[in-house]
């Protein structure tokens, strides 16, 4: 389990089952800056609790807080897929986009799934969030070509990012 890591003022942890509340609230924050993009609750059955979700996928959730609430989110798990793991749940609220803390959550995920034998990441980005798109190609991901339908109450389509590992 990683330790609990104070940064400035913002404060990475592993997520307990108890935060589901507030990252369904960080996520509905973070959808309501696209038009046509619902949060509904019934969609996210693992956020009734996260930390054993992840956990029984062999993952983890991070969270990240300051002053009490929490900002942010990121969940890394294998796949069965042998040494591909899977990003899901990257959030950060708008007031500390741009700070670097999407980076530092990356950072935890990644280091968990290298330990776990993964030598490439893939994670699904709803086609709306341009600004996360540039952030996971910064980071060095790589848009694949191909594309996935939720059939959601957004009608959300989604891209697939791809990142190899180096050794």
């Amino acid at each position: 389990m990683t330790a609990i890591r104070a940064v400035p003022d913002i404060t990475i942890r592993p997520a307990r089952d108890t935060d589901g509340p507030a990252i369904a609230a960080l996520i509905a924050r973070s959808f309501a800056d696209y038009p046509g993009c619902l949060f509904i609750d019934e969609e996210f059955p693992e956020l009734a609790a996260p930390a054993s979700h992840y956990a029984g996928r062999g993952g983890q959730l991070f969270v990240a807080e300051r002053d009490g609430a929490l900002i942010g989110s990121l969940a890394a798990a294998m796949t069965p897929v042998p040494g591909l793991a899977e990003l899901f749940k990257v959030y950060v609220d708008g007031a500390a986009r741009g700070s670097g803390l999407a980076q530092r959550l990356y950072g935890e995920g990644e280091a968990l799934v290298r330990g776990q034998g993964a030598r490439a990441i893939v994670l699904w980005s709803d086609t709306r969030f341009e600004r996360g798109h540039r952030f996971y190609e910064k980071l060095g991901f790589v848009r694949e070509p191909v594309t996935r339908y939720l059939a959601d109450a957004s009608a959300s389509w989604e891209f697939c990012y791809r990142k190899s590992l180096a050794a």
